[in-house]
């Protein structure tokens, strides 16, 4: 097989057309023909750049919308036909089949589509590219003989191999450009695979296709001997903060990715349970040791950070609101000091202040904060295999609990339990948290037993319970004791709420009631290991 490989027939054809006409013209300036369709054709021949239609080379029109126009032996024939097998150039030269050096295709914008969430059913099918990924997928395996484009940035990097060369292009390049289209149309097809299987309401198919294009390397994972990059699951249409902008700081290391993106989920949910509200977020290490809700933004970031001033420091705070000045001002009072911003906005005034107090502060935005969360999959790694579930969407909803034991909660204690559920939600299990006030006062997570989860909590809130008088508890999972709820009742704990569910509940609600102390049940656990 030939190293160098001169390009003299290329077929375009792109539904993305940044660059195409530069690409096309150099093509065109080294003596190439160029062939194309539809829109791609109507686009450069408007450009000046000499242009075959695709039907003069398989003398059959585009027909049925565009879904037929490239499915022709004319252009598979000269995008599979080996130039050093007799039999491949006999066929070739019987039924007039000219080769095909070069491709260039982007392929139907299916994933962008889905993620609109706004076309119908039959839109969404007719942005499944047929013949380009037969195209992709005919050079790539030919690619000893033809170069595979799929993307406009590998514009460059063609033109300039070819210029170097004599306008041809080297079996390294092209082995490269092979690569890159299969993980394409691979990826392509598994966007397309997910989306029928949620159409079909199989969200946990036979065959689980993932696959991810990488957003952008990273320093180092948890630790500086781990390698890491962030990856974006194309065609979920959710928002979040892999596809999220950061406005200023240096790059977000793994650890702030995690966190960020805990602190986005936490804030995500707080906001949807108090929709007139702002929702504020304060996370360390994956756990929130922050949580508010205000009337004002400023209320929310202040009782957020009075939840564990001495965890926040260094934490990540997510805010379901812009970021103005004022909010700014608010931030960077005192001796704080944060890692990231997670917010819908960044007003001028406020990036400048917030850079200006803290000069590598990342500020990241992400306009969806308030909305709710993707039919997604929660997939986590083990060896061997995947653990794969659908993930815990559920939000704090007052109303649909059952009052258990104790008096009737008061309007102040469900506010303050649907804080203290959603926290305790998003930390690691078996998980205790106290609120009051709107605001967390204190967590205690990822404990092996139920009893000491309270005791941290408790401890952590002591003299925030002191200082309002009453506090409200939350347990991601029931009580198997009694033991744990007489903890938080001794240490001043007014209000309970936790799953049910306990072969030993009743000695839970008997204590309730003897201490006057509300207990409600939701019916939901949530576990996160």
């Amino acid at each position: 097989m030939p190293d160098l490989v001169q390009v003299k027939r290329a077929l375009i054809s792109v539904s993305d057309k940044s660059d195409v006409v530069a690409f096309a013209r150099s093509l065109s300036n080294m003596g190439v023909e160029v062939i194309s369709t539809g829109g791609t054709a109507a686009a450069l021949q408007a450009a000046g750049v000499a242009t075959t239609p695709v039907e003069d080379v398989t003398g059959f029109p585009e027909m049925m919308d565009g879904r037929v126009k490239t499915l022709h032996p004319r252009i598979h024939g000269g995008l599979l036909g080996r130039r050093d097998v007799a039999s491949h150039v006999e066929a070739m030269e019987t039924h007039e089949i000219q080769p095909i050096d070069l491709v260039c295709i982007n392929l139907y914008p299916f994933e962008r589509t889905v993620e609109s969430n706004s076309a119908t059913e039959q839109e969404t099918i007719e942005q499944i590219d047929i013949g380009g990924p037969a195209m992709l997928r005919s050079a790539s395996k030919n690619h000893d003989f033809v170069a595979t484009l799929t993307s406009p940035s590998q514009y460059d990097t063609v033109i300039a191999e070819m210029q170097a060369t004599a306008g041809s292009t080297s079996l390294h390049l092209r082995r490269q450009l092979a690569a890159a289209a299969f993980a394409r149309t691979a990826g392509y097809d598994a966007a397309i695979s997910n989306w029928l299987s949620q159409s079909t309401n199989d969200a946990l198919p036979p065959r689980l296709q993932l696959t991810a294009t990488r957003v952008t390397p990273l320093r180092y994972g948890e630790n500086p001997h781990q390698a890491a990059a962030l990856y974006a699951l194309p065609g979920t249409g959710e928002a979040g903060i892999a596809n999220a902008s950061t406005i200023d700081g240096k790059p977000l290391s793994f650890n702030n990715i995690n966190d960020a993106a805990g602190a986005f989920k936490c804030c995500r949910d707080l906001q949807r349970s108090f929709d007139e509200r702002v929702a504020a977020i304060v996370v360390k290490h994956a756990s929130p040791c922050g949580a508010a809700i205000g009337n004002t933004p400023a209320e929310a970031f202040e009782g957020a950070w009075a939840g564990d001033p001495l965890a926040a420091f260094g934490g990540i705070v997510a805010m379901s609101c812009p970021i103005d000045a004022a909010l700014a001002q608010t931030i960077t009072a005192g001796k704080r000091f944060l890692e990231v911003i997670v917010a819908t906005e960044f007003h001028p005034e406020a990036i400048r202040l917030l850079i200006e107090r803290w000069k590598n502060i990342r500020l990241v935005t992400t306009p969806e904060i308030g909305s709710a969360g993707s039919a997604s999959i929660d997939v986590r790694t083990i060896p061997g295999g995947l653990l794969v579930q659908t993930p815990d969407l559920k939000i704090a909803r007052p109303s649909q609990w059952t009052h258990a034991a104790g008096p009737p909660p008061t309007p102040d204690a469900l506010v303050d339990a649907t804080v203290a559920w959603v926290a305790v939600k998003h930390a690691a299990s078996n998980a205790i948290t106290v609120a009051g006030d709107g605001r967390l006062f204190g967590l205690g997570g990822g404990q092996v037993d139920r009893l000491s989860a309270a005791r941290i909590a408790v401890a952590k809130a002591e003299a925030a319970i002191a200082e309002h008088g009453a506090a409200t508890a939350a347990s991601d999972a029931f009580f198997p004791f009694p033991d744990g709820p007489k903890t938080l009742i001794d240490a001043g704990i007014t209000c309970i709420v936790q799953p049910g569910g306990s072969k030993r509940d009743e000695e839970t609600m008997q204590l309730c009631n003897e201490r006057g102390v509300t207990c409600m049940t939701t019916g939901v656990r949530h576990f996160r290991h």
